[in-house]
């Protein structure tokens, strides 16, 4: 366990150099080139998470300062070892202590940590293993299964899992067998292929276990297929394995351009699947089983593993790490988090994650996975402010105050790590933390101005209602 509360300076894992005038390495800097010590300090990183590998060690992080300690740099030791990683501001914030507190718990909400992991694939001779995003080390077992394409840690059929969890989730990526090899005849006699999962680790009480999950699928042609298709398609799994693939995309290929190629991949995914007349836009639909693909797209787009800006290059690895390693219904909330509406009107209600969902006598309650936001529209601040809530026949608008609060501390106890809570009221500096993930479908450009106790959002960014009209337009052609 690593407790870091400031970068290297010194030997070859060093970060940024002694001078305190030197400015740590920026997105900027990497992107131009112009951080000399970050790709020597990366393969120092890597070395050591090659010897932990080897001797099945898992290396947590925890990094506390309020300036960078060289987290991306580190972030290949701790993804290689299935380690933790714990940001935070300092180590005195509670983000810190009882994200350190849940780890030596032992409840029903524990992390259930399980040691020196073995992930074998076993697969018909149809389908080829490209490689696995997530927290885990290729054994390099190279066989007759291994694509020659790789994505992430590829060239094998068998990985290290040196630590992991109830929750450690992997990515894998598969490849169909050329049609023209001789191995491959049996797609058309027998139309079922199966794929094995062994995971052989040791449990946190000690004991060796393996666990062995087989599935079969087959395959599909002809007309009937599109239906077939969609009928087993998971929006949910394909925003999270977009997210794991495009990250992986802009750290690993220069020049890659995520926005294009998310959009393409959109483009082309509705323009097959969708039901539309040639070259007329308003006659197109999605199956529901598709329909809120192109929302995770959206929002995918606008969150922070796409659009860097405003985050350092640490901030950005520890939002990585934590999607490459979580559950789908966690991945979902960090790609397009959740909104609950809390009014006198009505109980507790999920929202649209929308301007439009701003309400003067509204409390809004959103999660985003790393940070649980309390937003209360301006004339519940000031009700609060005047202190409504200590008054006698006021105990209905104390029980509204309270309820966002109740429903965020249960968010806050499950999770690991502790998400950050902030507190804030309309207009106030920290509504920013909400006001960035919603859709923008009034800005200060709008023709129609919010309602009375609404708000507009200051962006030129397309609202969701324009992206929609060019994915129509653009998958009818």
């Amino acid at each position: 366990m690593a407790f870091i509360g400031g970068p290297s300076t010194e030997g070859p894992g060093s970060i940024i150099s002694k001078p305190l005038s030197d400015p740590i390495r920026s997105h900027k800097d990497l992107d131009k080139g112009s951080a000399p010590l970050y790709n020597k300090a990366v393969k120092f990183y890597e070395e050591i998470g090659n010897q932990l590998v080897h001797q099945g060690h898992v290396l947590d992080l925890f990094a506390c300062a309020l300036d960078q300690v060289g987290v991306a740099e580190m972030k290949v030791a701790v993804e290689r070892t299935g380690g933790i990683v714990v940001l935070a501001e300092s180590f005195g914030h509670s983000v810190f202590k009882d994200s350190l507190r849940h780890i030596f718990q032992s409840s029903d909400s524990d992390l259930g940590l399980s040691f020196n992991g073995i992930f074998e694939i076993n697969c018909s001779k149809d389908v080829k293993i490209q490689g696995i995003i997530g927290p885990c080390t290729s054994l390099e077992k190279k066989g007759p299964l291994s694509s020659d394409t790789v994505i992430g840690q590829g060239n094998t059929s068998a990985w290290k899992m040196c630590g992991l969890d109830r929750k450690t989730s992997l990515c894998i990526v598969f490849d169909m067998a050329k049609k023209d090899a001789p191995d491959a005849i049996g797609q058309s006699q027998n139309n079922l292929f199966y794929f094995q999962f062994l995971t052989y680790y040791q449990h946190h009480d000690g004991q060796m276990r393996l666990r062995s999950t087989t599935i079969s699928r087959r395959w599909v042609a002809g007309s009937g297929s599109v239906q077939e298709l969609i009928t087993g398609f998971d929006q949910e799994a394909a925003a999270a394995v977009m997210a794991r693939l495009v990250s992986f995309k802009m750290e690993a290929e220069v020049d890659f351009d995520p926005v294009r190629w998310l959009d393409r991949a959109l483009i082309s995914l509705c323009s097959k699947f969708g039901d539309y007349q040639k070259e007329a836009p308003s006659s197109f639909s999605l199956s529901p089983r598709l329909s809120i693909f192109p929302q995770f797209i959206f929002n995918l787009r606008r969150s922070q593993f796409i659009q860097v800006f405003n985050n350092s290059p640490d901030e950005t690895a520890y939002f990585r790490m934590m999607l490459n390693r979580e559950n789908v219904a966690n991945a979902v909330v960090m790609i397009q988090p959740s909104l609950i509406s809390y009014s006198f009107q009505s109980g507790p209600e999920p929202v649209l994650l929308d301007v439009s969902a701003i309400a003067g006598d509204r409390i809004l309650l959103l999660d985003s996975y790393f940070t649980v936001v309390i937003f209360h529209g301006i004339t519940i601040a000031q009700w609060r402010k005047a202190g409504y809530q200590h008054q006698e026949g006021h105990e209905v608008f104390a029980q509204l105050l309270q309820a966002p609060q109740e429903e965020a501390d249960s968010i806050i106890k499950e999770r690991f790590p502790v998400p950050r809570l902030v507190v804030c009221d309309q207009y106030g500096s920290q509504a920013r933390f909400l006001l960035a993930k919603l859709n923008p479908s009034v800005t200060y450009d709008s023709d129609t101005p919010p309602p009375p106790g609404g708000d507009m959002i200051f962006t030129d960014d397309a609202s969701f209602q324009v992206f929609m009209e060019h994915l129509q337009r653009l998958a009818v052609q």
